[in-house]
């Protein structure tokens, strides 16, 4: 992994994660747990609105944090009810953090696509915006994990799911183009990545 992205887990990880949030954590625990005892893969699709901030960041993260504590099989997707773009501010707070993105080679005018690495030798992922039924994401046998209050409500069925637990951020789009707008996506990224890591932490593989 690479190094600043390992200080930045160990970091985060010391920071203590509210009791009630631990319990709202709980299911999604349990359900990637079961995978295990069952030896099956753990699928995972993180899905809010646009597919352009939040969802990308708790994948990139719960993908990572898999990886981080020695978990196999899970498989991290993300998707939105519409697509937009992935956002740059998003792009950048993950940058800082110390995930290796590029985009040099899928340059497109409205939605582009990044290459992102959390290790050396490691597969990238191709990060871009897509509805959350759309390839190459899951279409049956997965988690869905609502990340924002608004597609937990307005989209009240996910076909193919088998788990669904509502687990929403607060999103930093509000302050977009503003002073605190650097500081804000980054808060967010920590938040999520030291949740997606707490929970990979309780799992036994």
């Amino acid at each position: 992994m690479f190094n600043t992205l390992s200080k930045t887990i160990e970091v985060i990880k010391a920071i203590d994660i509210s009791e009630e949030r631990k319990i709202q954590l709980q299911p999604l625990i349990a359900f990637i747990q079961e995978r295990i005892k069952q030896h099956e893969s753990t699928i995972l699709n993180f899905i809010c609105t646009h597919n352009s901030r939040r969802s990308h960041l708790a994948q990139i993260w719960a993908q990572t944090a898999a990886e981080y504590n020695a978990i196999a099989n899970v498989y991290c997707y993300s998707g939105g009810t519409e697509a937009t773009a992935l956002n740059i501010r998003a792009v950048n707070a993950l940058k800082k953090l110390g995930f290796n993105i590029t985009s040099e080679a899928y340059k497109t005018p409205t939605n582009p696509i990044y290459d992102i690495t959390w290790q050396e030798r490691g597969n990238p992922y191709m990060a871009f915006s897509k509805k959350y039924d759309s390839f190459p994401n899951p279409t049956t046998d997965f988690g869905a994990i609502m990340v924002c209050t608004s597609v937990d409500v307005g989209c009240p069925i996910i076909s193919g799911a088998d788990f669904r637990i509502a687990l929403p951020f607060e999103d930093p789009k509000a302050f977009d183009d503003t002073p605190l707008e650097s500081a804000k996506y980054m808060e967010r990224s920590l938040d999520i990545g030291r949740e997606m890591l707490y929970v990979l932490s309780q799992v036994q593989a």
